[in-house]
C-alpha cells in the first residue's frame, strides 16, 4: 500500500506582513488585552474569566503552559497567570468542537495542506478516531475497539519495535502508569520532549553536581545578588519569571542577560496587576546586556573568568570560596590551569562582545557574592550543549554559589510537567535501582537495555525498525528536527497512536493505520469510579503540587490520560500482576505506588494535598553532591569552533510571542514587532547589505551539514538588531533545516540553535 500523499512541511504561504519597532518592555496592559482577546475568541469572555480564576488556585488546576513555580502566596490571590498561560487555556479548551462529520468531510491530505496555525485552530477532538489502512478519512471508533486494535498490534510486534513518546504536559500519575505499561510490555523505548530541550542540562548537571535538576528555589531568585539569564527569552517563554526578576531588582540585585537578540522581557517588566507599576512604566530589569554571537557563551564565560582569576590572584580569597572548593569539589587546579591557556583577545573575538562589557560582567562576578545563572534552549541545543552547562557550573563552584541562599543553578524548563515526567521514570536510559524497585513493587521484569531517545527513534523509524508509535501528548512531527525525514519515517510505521486534545499535524502524517485518542484537559473534571480525581505535577524547582479540573468536559467521550493508559494496560495484560483497573478507579492508589518506587515521595497522598505542595529532595541544594565520590566536579570544556563557510550565516530557531512549543496561538510576534507573518528571517542590516537584500525581500534558506543540503523556501527578510553573522527564524517552519545528525555530544539533543545556512534571493 502506498503512503498517503500528505503535506509534511507546513505550506509556503504569505500573509500581509506588517513590521513595527521592537518593544523595550514586556507585559503591562497590552498583555492583558492580548490574553482577553484570545479568551474571548475561543471560550467567550465570561466563561474564560471563570476558568482563569481557577488557574493555579487552591482546589483548581495547574497551568498547562510552562513549568515556572508559583509564589508562596499565590493561593490567596487571583490572577496568578500570565498572558501566554491564558492563551494556552483558551487554545486547549476552545468551544470549537471536532465531531465525526468534520473528519468525514475532510481528508487527511486536504487537512495537511493547512498551516500548523489553521490545523490547531480547527478545535477539540471529541471522540476516538480511527484512520484505516488505505483510507484518507478518519472515522469514529469505540474506546474498547481502539484498545483492542492497539494491543493486537503490540502483541504482534517485538517490544523493541515499538516507540512510546511523552510530551511534558502529562501528569505524574499518567506518566508513571505509562512507563510502567511500557516496561511491563518489555522495552525502554521512551523518548520524550526533554530529549529535544534540556537533556543537555540533565547530562551536564548530573555529571558535575549529581542531580539533573536546578538547585534553586523561587525565593533564591528574589534574594540573589546577581542573576545571569543566558540563552533565554522569559518574556515570551516563561512570563511569570519576570515577577521574580523584578523582586530581585527591588531587593537590590543585579541582572545580566546574554543573548544574540535583545528581548523585551529581559529589558523592562510592567506588572499588569500593579496599578503603580503600570503608571510608573515598569521596572528596568537588565543592568548589562551581552549580545553574544550564537554559541559564543563558553568563550564569554572563560573571558570573564580570566579577569576574575586575575583579581583573585591579586587579592587571594576575595572571589573564590577556597574552603568550599577544597572540601567539596575536585579538579579545580586542572580547571584553572586550562583557563590560563586561553588568550583573552581570542576569546573576546569568538564571543563577539566588546572588552569593556566583558570587564563589566567580570566586575559583577567579582563583587556579587550570591549568584544564580539561568539558562534555556539557547545553551542546550548546540553540539557542545553539555559543555555550555558545565562551564556555568564551573563559575558557580568557584564562587561557592551553590547550595546556599540566593545562589545556584537554574535551568528553566519548558512544558508544565516535563521535569515531573522524568522523575516518574519517563527515560530511555533508566537506572537499575529504579527498575529493581519497579519490579519488586509490581512483580514484573523490566528490560535493562537502553531504548531510543527522540533522534534515535526517528532514525529507527526511517530504517523500518519501528512498527508502532504511541504518543502521549505533543506534536511529534512538528516538534522534531529534519521535518521531511521525520515525516517520512513516521509513515513507515504500521500503526501510530496519539493521545491528544486538539488536532495537529502528527494526526495527519501517520503510519498505515492511525488512532487519535482524545483526553481530558487540565481544566476538566476527571471522574472515576471512586469519585472526582486530581493529578499532580512537578515544577521547574522540584515542587510537587496537585491539579484538579473543575469544569464540565467538552465531550462525554473524553477519557483522562491515566484512564487511557489503564485501558491499554488492562486490554494488554489483564489485571495481573499489575492491577490497572484499581489504579484507574482511584489515583490515590497510583500515588501509593509512586511512593513505594521513587525516593522523596514519602506520605505522597497526604503531602500533595497541602495547597503549596512539597519539595523533592535535591542534593545540590543542600551541598550533598550525589556524584561517585560525593564531590562536585570542575570540568574542562573546549571553546567551540563556530566558523562557517565564508558568506554563510548561523541560524537559530526561536518562538514568536503568539506561540508555545508547536502550538501557534496567533500570527503576531508583538515584542519583536513582526505582525501577521511567520515565514520571516531576522537579519542584521549589515549582513543584508552585504548580500544585496532589502527589507521584505523573499529568500530561500539552505542549511549545510556534512555535505548535505536542506532547503526552506520563501521567507521574508526582516531587518533586526541580531548579532552580525547570525539569523533567527521561527520553528516549526525551519525545523526542516535542522539535520538529524547535528546533535549535542553526550545528550544527543538536536542542535537547533546552530544551523549553518546560506541565503539566496528568490
Amino acid at each position: 500500500m502506498s503512503k498517503r500523499n500528505v503535506t509534511i512541511i507546513p505550506p509556503e504561504t504569505f500573509e500581509n506582513i506588517e513590521l513595527g519597532a521592537p518593544k523595550d518592555k514586556a507585559a503591562g496592559i497590552p498583555a492583558v488585552v492580548s490574553a482577553m482577546k484570545h479568551i474571548r475568541e475561543e471560550m467567550g469572555l465570561i466563561s474564560g474569566i471563570k476558568v482563569l480564576n481557577k488557574m493555579n488556585q487552591k482546589g483548581g488546576f495547574d497551568c498547562p503552559g510552562c513549568a515556572w513555580p508559583d509564589p508562596d502566596d499565590h493561593r490567596s490571590r487571583l490572577g496568578e497567570y500570565c498572558e501566554n498561560g491564558a492563551k494556552a487555556i483558551a487554545e486547549e479548551d476552545t468551544d470549537k468542537l471536532l465531531k465525526p462529520d468534520f473528519f468525514s468531510n475532510n481528508s487527511v491530505e486536504d487537512l495537511s495542506k493547512l498551516s500548523d496555525f489553521n490545523i490547531g485552530k480547527a478545535g477539540r477532538i471529541t471522540q476516538p478516531m480511527y484512520l484505516k489502512e488505505g483510507s484518507s478519512y478518519y472515522t469514529a471508533i469505540e474506546w474498547d475497539d481502539a484498545f483492542k486494535l492497539i494491543t493486537d498490534k503490540l502483541k504482534d510486534t517485538h517490544p523493541d519495535e515499538a516507540v512510546f513518546y511523552t510530551s511534558g504536559r502529562t501528569s505524574n500519575e499518567a506518566a508513571f502508569m505509562y512507563q510502567l505499561f511500557v516496561r511491563q510490555y518489555g522495552t525502554n523505548n521512551l523518548p520524550d520532549c526533554s530529549n529535544m530541550c534540556h537533556e543537555s542540562s540533565g547530562s551536564g548537571l548530573s555529571a558535575t553536581v549529581g542531580i539533573g535538576k536546578g538547585s534553586v528555589t523561587l525565593d533564591d531568585l528574589h534574594c540573589a545578588d546577581l542573576i545571569v539569564v543566558m540563552g533565554q527569552n522569559p518574556g515570551t517563554n516563561h512570563p511569570r519569571m519576570l515577577s521574580a526578576l523584578q523582586k530581585c531588582k527591588q531587593n537590590g540585585g543585579s541582572i545580566v542577560s546574554v543573548n544574540p537578540i535583545p528581548e523585551a522581557g529581559n529589558k523592562k517588566f510592567i506588572d499588569p496587576q500593579s496599578i503603580r507599576d503600570v503608571f510608573k512604566g515598569g521596572t528596568q530589569l537588565e543592568d548589562l546586556f551581552l549580545q553574544v554571537k550564537i554559541n559564543g557563551d563558553v568563550a564569554l564565560l572563560k573571558a570573564a573568568m580570566l579577569l576574575v582569576l586575575e583579581h583573585e590572584e591579586k587579592y587571594p580569597g576575595s572571589v573564590f570560596d577556597k574552603e568550599f572548593i577544597e572540601k567539596q569539589t575536585e579538579n579545580f587546579d586542572d580547571y584553572i590551569s586550562d583557563l590560563k591557556k586561553h588568550d583573552f583577545s581570542e576569546l573576546q573575538a569568538k564571543c563577539g562582545i566588546e572588552k569593556d562589557k566583558i570587564e563589566a560582567f567580570a566586575k559583577l562576578l567579582i563583587e556579587k557574592k550570591n549568584v544564580i545563572i539561568c539558562w534555556a534552549m539557547g545553551l542546550t541545543q548546540h553540539k557542545n550543549g553539555v559543555g555550555n552547562v558545565q562551564e556555568i557550573v564551573n563559575i558557580l563552584l568557584a564562587k561557592g554559589s551553590i547550595g546556599k541562599k540566593g545562589a545556584g543553578t537554574c535551568p528553566v524548563r519548558g512544558h508544565s510537567n516535563v521535569q515531573g515526567d522524568r522523575t516518574m521514570g519517563i527515560w530511555e536510559k533508566p537506572q537499575d535501582a529504579f527498575l529493581d524497585k519497579l519490579d519488586s513493587t509490581f512483580g514484573i521484569k523490566s528490560p535493562r537495555s537502553h531504548g531510543y531517545d527522540v533522534v534515535d527513534a526517528i532514525k529507527a523509524m526511517r530504517d523500518g525498525k519501528v512498527k508502532v508509535f504511541i504518543g502521549m501528548g505533543g506534536n511529534f512531527i512538528s516538534a522534531t528536527p529534519d521535518s521531511e525525514l521525520t515525516g517520512k519515517a513516521m509513515q513507515n510505521c504500521d500503526l501510530t497512536v496519539h493521545v491528544s486534545t486538539k488536532l495537529n499535524r502528527s494526526h495527519l502524517v501517520t503510519g498505515k493505520e492511525a488512532l487519535i485518542l482524545p483526553c481530558l484537559s487540565r481544566i476538566e473534571v476527571d471522574k472515576q469510579k471512586s469519585g472526582e480525581q486530581f493529578v499532580s505535577v512537578e515544577n521547574s524547582m522540584g515542587v510537587v503540587s496537585m491539579s484538579k479540573g473543575t469544569f464540565k468536559p467538552k465531550s462525554s467521550e473524553l477519557m483522562s490520560e491515566s484512564a487511557i493508559v489503564a485501558g491499554m494496560g488492562k486490554a494488554m495484560f489483564g489485571n495481573t500482576p499489575v492491577n490497572w483497573e484499581e489504579m484507574a478507579n482511584n489515583y490515590d492508589v497510583v500515588r501509593d505506588k509512586i511512593e513505594a518506587v521513587i525516593p522523596g515521595f514519602d506520605n505522597y497522598n497526604k503531602r500533595v494535598r497541602i495547597p503549596e505542595g512539597f519539595y523533592l529532595p535535591n542534593g545540590a541544594r543542600d551541598r550533598k553532591f550525589t556524584t561517585d565520590n560525593g564531590k562536585a566536579k570542575f570540568t574542562i570544556n573546549e571553546v567551540p569552533n563556530n566558523t562557517v563557510k565564508e558568506g554563510n550565516l548561523i541560524m537559530m530557531t526561536i518562538r514568536t510571542h503568539d506561540q508555545y512549543n508547536t502550538t501557534i496561538y496567533g500570527m503576531d510576534d508583538r515584542y519583536r514587532g513582526v505582525y501577521n507573518e511567520r515565514r520571516v528571517v531576522l537579519m542584521n542590516e549589515e549582513d543584508m547589505t552585504n548580500k544585496g537584500l532589502s527589507k521584505l525581500d523573499v529568500v530561500h534558506l539552505k542549511s549545510h551539514f556534512d555535505g548535505e543540503v536542506r532547503i526552506a523556501k520563501n521567507f521574508k527578510v526582516v531587518p533586526y538588531p541580531i548579532t552580525k553573522g547570525c539569523v533567527g527564524t521561527y520553528f516549526p517552519e525551519t525545523n526542516v533545516l535542522v539535520p538529524i545528525n547535528s546533535v549535542a555530544e553526550k545528550s544527543n539533543t538536536p542542535a537547533s540553535k546552530f544551523v549553518e545556512v546560506s541565503i539566496e534571493k528568490a
